[in-house]
């Protein structure tokens, strides 16, 4: 696993399968990877239609228009397969991108991957988390066991979205 990234640190770059099959990337060293807008959050969550992924997914989504009128693209990463993420996306209107990371290398990379403890039982699996990412692909934010529910509201505070 790698160490928790940290603000200021050069973003790890990577390219992922969205929902529907389409390579979605991140440049390290370069935050807004041609989409226009100068940021991009990179938010990490376990498994997709679950109750809390859901809940978080549908925070992005509903905060979205704020987020992209302050400069911000969403990219959500989980380990789930396309196939699954092409549902999730349908079935909750997702309007962001989420991006499938099964060999879970891309979470690895930004310390959002390790050990994790459930029911007294220990295992490797993925770490709620959110990294944002500023124009010239250095890390401005990094949070990670994050709660899913109002852990949207929190970063839009984080990041000075409210007022």
């Amino acid at each position: 696993m790698a160490d928790r990234l940290l603000t200021g640190d050069i973003a790890p770059g990577f390219t992922l399968k969205d929902s529907s099959g389409q390579d979605i990337s991140l440049a390290s060293g370069n935050g807004s990877s041609g989409n226009g807008n100068g940021n991009t959050i990179v938010y990490f969550y376990p498994a997709a239609s679950t109750p809390g992924c859901t809940k978080q997914a549908c925070d992005f989504r509903d905060s979205l228009a704020s987020f992209t009128s302050a400069g911000y693209r969403v990219l959500g990463v989980s380990p789930d397969p396309v196939r699954k993420l092409a549902t999730f996306a349908e079935n909750e209107a997702l309007t962001f991108p989420v991006l499938s990371d099964e060999d879970h290398a891309v979470a690895e990379a930004y310390g959002a991957w390790g050990e994790k403890k459930n029911y007294g039982k220990t295992y490797q699996g993925l770490i709620r988390s959110t990294i944002v990412v500023d124009a010239s692909g250095r890390v401005v934010l990094a949070q990670y066991n994050v709660r899913a529910t109002g852990h949207v509201a929190k970063l839009r505070r984080d990041l000075k979205l409210d007022g």
